[in-house]
């Protein structure tokens, strides 16, 4: 109900399952909590994507790093299985050092830690294996997913509200959504597809402790709440061969690759009939900002969340004339009037102000309809990069999801506006924000209103 104007997809190999329950987790304290709980308290397996990760990130609660937290699981006999991204080392310091590559130091440490979970590597030339999901127990009762885009960071596994870390890196906005039910079965068939065709796993240093390949699942889990859920993926052709469809999907041949977050994107701005709110990373893709114009001239009110200190790769382009035509259609967003970008920074002690960097890949439409994954909004989060996402339809919990933010990032409680209103605030508040940075004073809350013309310069 209040969710059927926004439509799915039939372009992915997943459909559209009812049945089940939600739960999204903001900021890395809170989600990392909650893995590694349902870690602690899997019966028969624990199954995880790794992109980014820091070798000694700290899980919340004293829990130790992340490899401390597969090597206990496996100590109580559970099935523990990590699909690590072979990163060539070049690109920026923060992607060189945080890339678990299987190199032979890393495998040499692994040694000596006594690590017996199972590790296979897959390679995406020139691009990212970019997922970030966690399946516990697939395939048994209880069955649990989590899909996002949290990286396995220090700067990332950070509380709420974003307080001044003296990490190097800061501190990262980022979200992630707990799944059981139906849908989770497609997170399964995902991590399934993947980890059987790994680029590396007959390769010398691409795989540990000799995993062997895993058997498709083959019925739907069964229903654990009332959301409905599709999960989408950006898969480019010629990755994978395997065409093993899920239960009750559609036989895609994943050769061909998989493109259904774009499709799932713009289907739901295109929908929209009273707000779009989007954090992401990037403002990367003129498809999206076309569409998200044509939402605009509609008279729906738009907002978009943006690292304050960009990408260096948004810095790269706007040095680049072939890429002048893309900014003018950025600058072209901030002619309307319901348009709002804006970026977040806590108060400092000093009377400065600390840029928290947003790394989340979300959005929100008319407190109806949300999705929650991995995927940057740029061309190669659409097209190159492995992708994962997973869309809700449930009023409840979207409305839940969009005061939760907006409590963090205005300091205010949006529970009782409607999604337009509450959208209408966030501008004043960030448009007076930005007054407030050029006199040098505190801000309210956290989100400042950017300039769509000099984004980036």
């Amino acid at each position: 109900p209040g969710a059927q104007h926004i439509p799915a997809v039939s372009s992915g190999a997943y459909p559209v399952r009812a049945g089940n329950f939600v739960r999204p987790l903001v900021d890395g304290e809170a989600a990392f909590r909650r893995i590694c709980e349902a870690v602690e308290s899997a019966r028969h397996s624990a199954w995880v994507t790794v992109a980014f990760i820091d070798r000694d990130v700290q899980m919340p609660d004293g829990r130790g790093s992340f490899f401390d937290v597969l090597d206990r699981a496996v100590e109580r006999g559970i099935d523990v299985r990590a699909l690590f991204w072979r990163f060539e080392p070049h690109g920026s310091p923060r992607i060189v050092e945080s890339a678990f590559r299987g190199d032979e130091e890393e495998r040499a440490w692994l040694a000596q830690r006594g690590s017996r979970f199972f590790a296979r590597w897959d390679h995406n030339p020139g691009y990212c294996h970019h997922q970030k999901s966690w399946v516990i127990d697939a395939g048994q009762p209880g069955e649990t997913a989590f899909v996002g885009g949290i990286n396995l960071h220090n700067n990332s596994v950070v509380p709420p509200g974003h307080p001044y870390m003296e990490h190097k890196w800061g501190s990262t906005l980022d979200v992630y959504v707990e799944l059981r039910g139906p849908a989770t079965t497609d997170v399964h068939h995902n991590f399934v597809q993947r980890w059987n065709e790994a680029s590396e796993r007959d390769h010398d240093h691409g795989t540990w402790e000799d995993p062997r390949d895993l058997p498709f699942p083959v019925q739907v889990a069964a229903p654990a709440g009332e959301a409905a859920v599709q999960v989408t993926r950006t898969v480019r052709a010629g990755a994978y061969s395997v065409g093993t469809p899920p239960p009750g999907g559609e036989p895609h041949a994943i050769a061909d690759g998989d493109g259904s977050i774009l499709d799932q994107y713009i289907a739901a701005i295109d929908a929209a009939r009273e707000a779009i709110y989007i954090e992401n990373q990037a403002i990367g893709s003129p498809v999206i900002v076309a569409h998200l114009d044509q939402a605009l001239q509609r008279g729906v009110d738009v907002t978009f969340l943006v690292p304050g200190s960009p990408h260096p790769d948004m810095a790269a382009a706007r040095k680049h004339p072939g890429s002048a035509p893309f900014f003018e259609q950025i600058a072209g967003l901030g002619r309307h009037e319901n348009f709002l970008l804006a970026g977040i920074a806590g108060n400092m002690s000093d009377g400065g102000y600390h840029d928290i960097y947003v790394h989340a890949k979300i959005a929100l439409i008319d407190d109806a309809w949300a999705t929650i994954g991995s995927t940057n909004i740029a061309n190669r989060g659409f097209h190159r990069d492995t992708e994962l996402n997973a869309s809700f339809w449930h009023p409840e919990t979207v409305r839940a999801l969009r005061t939760e933010l907006l409590q963090e990032h205005l300091g205010e409680d949006t529970g009782s506006l409607d999604t337009r209103e509450a959208m209408r605030r966030y501008r004043e508040v960030a448009q007076d924000n930005a007054a407030r940075r050029q006199a040098g004073t505190p801000l309210q809350g956290l989100a400042h209103a950017l300039d769509p013309a000099a984004y980036g310069l």
